[in-house]
């Protein structure tokens, strides 16, 4: 599920830095989320970081882009450039 901003929207600009995809962007009159770049902060954090900054609570999940767990996992990947998290990498031990 991406989020969205709604126009209860202050424009206060505490959002857009915190995410780590910058999936976030002023638009016309409010800032927005991108949706193809939202990832609800997984593979970052484990909370989505303009939620918990957001002084006015206007970021809610957007109804129109749900999303699995493992999809926004995906996702993350692919904005990574396909990188693998480093819990999914096997563990490098020396062998002599």
């Amino acid at each position: 599920m991406a989020l969205w901003i709604t126009d209860e929207c202050i424009n206060c600009d505490v959002c857009e830095p915190e995410c780590p995809n910058q999936a976030i962007s002023m638009g016309v009159e409010i800032y927005e989320i991108d949706a193809g770049r939202c990832t609800e902060c997984v593979g970052h954090f484990d909370e989505p970081q303009c939620v918990q900054v957001c002084p006015v609570s206007c970021i809610p999940v957007n109804p129109a882009h749900v999303e699995t767990k493992v999809q926004l996992l995906a996702k993350y990947h692919s904005l990574q450039g396909g990188a693998a998290s480093p819990a999914a990498e096997p563990c490098a031990h020396p062998t002599a």
